[in-house]
């Protein structure tokens, strides 16, 4: 297996993983308040289009690339260190999840009993899962180099971005804005390290 099969296979992986658990997280504790639909439509969109554009771009169609040919080949060893940084992503929101436990929901939401998380990756970033998930998009579409890889990482990236905002604005809501402007001071937003804003 070369290292661009081993990122699928380690997105593939993830993916099923998540969907999985999403079924036992969704089964403990319902949802008490969430953002209309049109609301959660204004990220999801991007967020959708541009993960299927990154994924579509490492396939092809009757022998040629969909997207056209890669832009450039990276050295095995770069290519390997791609699937590292895939890797590393990919267990970032893993992570993250964890830290989250019953709260954690696919949807911007609210859970019964839902308290503000701000240990483990949450004190590194606001939004560990959408900064891990940005981080293994870019490694896979560094790795294989497409134009049509490239444009759906920052089409997604930027559907992860709204998200970010949208929840920011509702969690500062449903937990106060006092508590969560306090954890807005400690902790940038996607990018561990950045300003915080």
């Amino acid at each position: 297996m070369d290292a661009l099969g081993a990122s699928l296979w380690l997105w593939a992986a993830w993916f099923v993983s998540w969907e999985l658990a999403a079924v036992v997280t969704g089964l403990r504790h319902r949802t008490i308040a969430r953002p209309s639909l049109l609301a959660q439509a204004r990220h999801h969109i991007p967020t959708s289009i541009g993960a299927v554009l990154l994924f579509a771009g490492t396939r092809s169609l009757a022998g040629a690339p969909i997207g056209g040919p890669p832009l450039w080949t990276l050295q095995p060893w770069a290519a390997w260190a791609m699937t590292s940084l895939v890797m590393v992503g990919l267990l970032f929101t893993w992570w993250a999840r964890i830290a989250l436990g019953t709260r954690w929901s696919s949807m911007v939401g609210r859970k019964e009993g839902h308290e503000l998380v701000a240990t483990g990756p949450y004190a590194l970033v606001r939004h560990p899962i959408y900064t891990g998930l940005i981080l293994a998009g870019f490694a896979l579409a560094l790795q294989y180099g497409g134009a049509l890889n490239l444009i759906g990482a920052a089409i997604a990236t930027f559907g992860l971005w709204l998200k970010a905002r949208l929840e920011e604005r509702f969690l500062s809501q449903e937990l106060g804005l006092g508590a969560y402007a306090t954890y807005r001071t400690r902790a940038p937003m996607l990018v561990p390290f950045w300003p915080k804003t």
